[in-house]
């Protein structure tokens, strides 16, 4: 089964769950050295303005999953 076998969800909390895993996945995509992503995760972390950033990129996804 592909990772991703459609965008429709029965209700919004599974639509928000599919907005982070495309969101995830987009990070594992473009960066797919598992090493880097977890030598670069303390960098993010522990930085507001980069959370901030991660919201808005889930917040978008779901927005463009039709679930908002």
């Amino acid at each position: 089964m592909p990772w991703l076998p459609s965008l429709k969800t029965e209700t919004p909390e599974e639509g928000y769950a599919l907005a982070i895993k495309l969101s995830r996945m987009v990070v594992k995509m473009t960066q797919p050295d598992e090493a880097a992503r977890e030598r670069m995760r303390p960098e993010y972390a522990n930085d507001a303005a980069n959370l901030t950033q991660v919201s808005l990129v889930v917040a978008t996804n779901f927005l463009d999953c039709g679930a908002g």
